[in-house]
């Protein structure tokens, strides 16, 4: 198991216990909107399916819509350097190090709206 893979999995059970998961997936889907992207993520989605899902939107988005993969990363305010600092030898590696990522940043604005507002 990848350490992305154990990383992913904790933030998810972290959100699942302090009840910020449903928000978790509410920003998630905010951010597509304003990214003008047409996925939404359905509030009710497993962690696992969320996962996949994530996945399977990144892959789609970084082999079909680049610029709107880079779009998404501006709006959800992902570090261009984050990205280029990840190794892309193993794209499903890199796909899956990209929505981690990707999630992350995610749940620290929910986590730091729920915590500061």
């Amino acid at each position: 198991m990848n350490i992305e893979k154990i990383q992913i999995n904790e933030l998810l059970v972290s959100a699942v216990d302090q009840k910020l998961y449903v928000a978790l997936i509410c920003q998630l889907n905010k951010d597509f909107v304003l990214a003008n992207l047409e996925y939404e993520i359905d509030e009710t989605c497993t962690p696992e399916f969320l996962k996949q899902k994530l996945n399977t939107i990144v892959a789609e988005l970084i082999h079909n819509e680049f610029d709107s993969f880079l779009n998404l990363l501006y709006r959800i305010d992902l570090s261009e350097r984050k990205i280029v600092g990840l190794s892309n030898k193993n794209q499903e590696i890199y796909i899956s190090s990209v929505a981690f990522l990707i999630l992350k940043r995610e749940w620290e604005k929910v986590w730091f709206k729920n915590n500061y507002s």
